[in-house]
């Protein structure tokens, strides 16, 4: 068995920005990697592209992405949460039921001074911060253009923080070009497009059908 690896983008969906499930790799040409789960939605879209690459495939043309497959069974990492050690292929699961997880969400501000009656159990996913200087009150596409503008070239991995104030979201998860997952993934705003009351995995799906459409 490998010694323990710290996680890396190699192991992240960029659609999803979660820890790779049943990963495949599609007819981009690059090799690319995603959640075969995750690709589903793009059997809908007429020329679908990938969303690192942008170069066009087949959704229906995809091969199991065995080396990565084999990698996760046979690497170990660690929950940054409660510290135990796992095999990567098991973390994502041990991540919706860890105890120690955090999952709380940040809780509304408005931009500006209200008069209104400010919900105290309302998320706030209207108004996000930029994870590379920590500007705050940006809606989604503030932060796109604020990030094209003033970070195009910066290339640190962080947290997305649209996709991380979302149910499914997870605040650990960092994207690797957070730029390029931030035009391609965020190009609409959740709340018209999301119903929050539906089950996590049914609001990623509304959420990457709406991304899709906006391509």
């Amino acid at each position: 068995m490998a010694n323990c690896a710290e996680l890396s983008s190699e192991y992240t969906c960029p659609i999803c920005l979660d820890i790779l499930k049943t990963p495949v790799i599609i007819s981009c040409g690059n090799n690319h990697v995603y959640c075969k789960a995750c690709l589903e939605e793009y059997a809908e879209v007429s020329d679908p592209k990938c969303a690192e690459c942008r170069e066009e495939f087949n959704p229906r043309h995809t091969t199991p992405a065995e080396d990565l497959i084999i990698k996760m069974k046979t690497t170990n990492t660690v929950c940054s949460w409660c510290e135990e050690q796992m095999l990567i292929s098991k973390l994502r699961n041990h991540l919706a039921k860890c105890s120690k997880a955090d999952r709380s969400i940040p809780k509304f501000k408005p931009i500006g001074e209200t008069s209104q009656c400010i919900p105290s159990d309302v998320p706030n996913r209207s108004t996000f911060t930029c994870p590379y200087c920590q500007l705050r009150n940006l809606d989604i596409h503030g932060l796109r253009n604020h990030c094209n503008q003033e970070h195009a070239t910066n290339t640190a991995a962080v947290v997305c923080p649209v996709c991380s104030s979302m149910p499914w979201g997870d605040g650990n998860l960092k994207s690797a070009d957070f730029n390029s997952h931030l035009n391609t993934r965020h190009r609409f705003e959740y709340d018209t497009y999301v119903d929050y009351q539906q089950d996590d995995d049914e609001m990623l799906q509304a959420a990457i059908r709406a991304s899709l459409d906006q391509c």
